[in-house]
């Protein structure tokens, strides 16, 4: 796994990046993420309404994504905005794709995009922007940034239209980001709304069906993708949690805590996956019931304005009730943050989560208000 400030940028960069920007605040240059699809679209026909100077970015995450970038500067000069391509192939594979394939191989399951919106996304932007002399940057993102004097901060609170929001995903941004970020889309209440808009303009992609899957794995297929990249899991034993051994599986990437269906055995009733150990290559099977907690640990964990090094939470957070989610679609829960250090900390919920994840992200609210996240610790 990796170290703990590969999820954030180091507190000097992020010092400059403010001191330098600090000034340039009034202008009206943007740059947008365009990824062809109709969410950034939206965005971007909202920054030109209200004026700004709109410059469109692609990033060709894999290096052969020249369809997808023909279509996207196309869409630009359909929008008279500037665009821009980067192919930044080598970097993604390096500290995302093989991210993503070493969690999977040590039994987690990863949310690549977690890492990717501070590491790759948004980092690239911010440089990117500099390079062309704006200032702010904007992404199709359903979410909203606001300042808060009291504590000045800049938090994400959640999109209007709440079955689109995706905060979730964007916990592990730093203020650097957050002080310079456009979420045009946040204000919206709706999908409905974001496609009539494009409608509206005629641009050709308003139909355009939104991206469910991982950008590099498209057919969803994961353990194949692993496989393909030179992982080989060796079969191992399903067992109960005695320790019985139930019969064999076909290596742990094709497994994920939760899961019933595709485990290539029956056991004369449903059988879920309760736990995966990497070490013993063991997967432990069990009924629905098994699969509950109420307390959860986690590490890895930021909390929004509090990325410096040596400062990992606030000193009020512990014992404060908050929401948690243990996955981007799940409910946000009442809990309680019970322990916490530099390394780990422990989450209460008020009633028991279903199939907590190892690897995913638990992310904490206070109401509408995201305060930050950690990464699902195994038992």
């Amino acid at each position: 796994m990796r170290r703990r400030m590969d999820w954030i940028f180091p507190a000097w960069k992020d010092l400059i990046r403010m001191q330098n920007l600090t000034m340039t605040r009034n202008s009206n240059n943007v740059l947008i993420g365009m990824s062809g699809g109709v969410d950034s679209t939206a965005a971007a026909l909202l920054l030109t309404q209200k004026g700004y100077h709109v410059t469109g970015l692609f990033l060709d995450v894999l290096g052969n994504q020249t369809e997808e970038t023909e279509a996207a500067r196309a869409l630009a000069e359909r929008l008279g905005i500037d665009f821009i391509s980067k192919n930044i192939a080598v970097e993604f594979d390096s500290r995302i794709i093989r991210y993503f394939c070493d969690a999977f191989a040590g039994g987690l399951t990863p949310n690549p995009c977690v890492l990717c919106n501070p590491t790759i996304k948004f980092r690239i932007l911010a440089e990117t922007a500099d390079e062309v002399g704006a200032f702010w940057i904007a992404t199709g993102h359903y979410a909203r940034v606001v300042y808060d004097s009291d504590d000045d901060i800049y938090y994400i609170n959640k999109a209007k239209a709440v079955s689109k929001d995706q905060s979730y995903m964007l916990y592990r941004l730093p203020q650097s980001i957050l002080a310079r970020i456009r979420f045009p889309l946040g204000e919206l209440t709706s999908k409905e709304e974001v496609r009539q808009l494009v409608r509206t303009y005629k641009v050709g992609n308003e139909e355009k069906k939104d991206s469910q899957e991982i950008c590099f794995v498209k057919n969803g297929d994961y353990a194949d993708f692993i496989q393909q990249r030179g992982y080989h899991p060796s079969p191992g034993d399903f067992i109960d949690a005695n320790g019985t051994i139930l019969g064999r599986h076909k290596g742990i990437v094709h497994y994920t805590v939760g899961q019933r269906k595709g485990l290539g055995m029956t056991f004369g009733k449903p059988m879920f996956v309760i736990a995966i150990d990497q070490e013993k290559n063991t997967v432990t099977l069990g009924d629905d019931d098994a699969l509950f907690r109420q307390y959860v640990k986690g590490q890895d964990h930021v909390f929004t304005g509090h990325e410096t090094e040596g400062v990992a939470f606030p000193s009020n957070i512990k014992g404060q009730g908050i929401q948690a989610k243990i996955r981007y679609a799940a409910k946000p829960a009442d809990a309680i943050i019970k322990e916490i250090d530099s390394r780990e900390l422990t989450v209460q919920f008020k009633e028991p989560q279903r199939a907590p994840t190892p690897g995913q992200s638990m992310v904490f609210y206070s109401g509408e208000r995201l305060l930050g996240g950690a990464i699902i610790k195994g038992e």
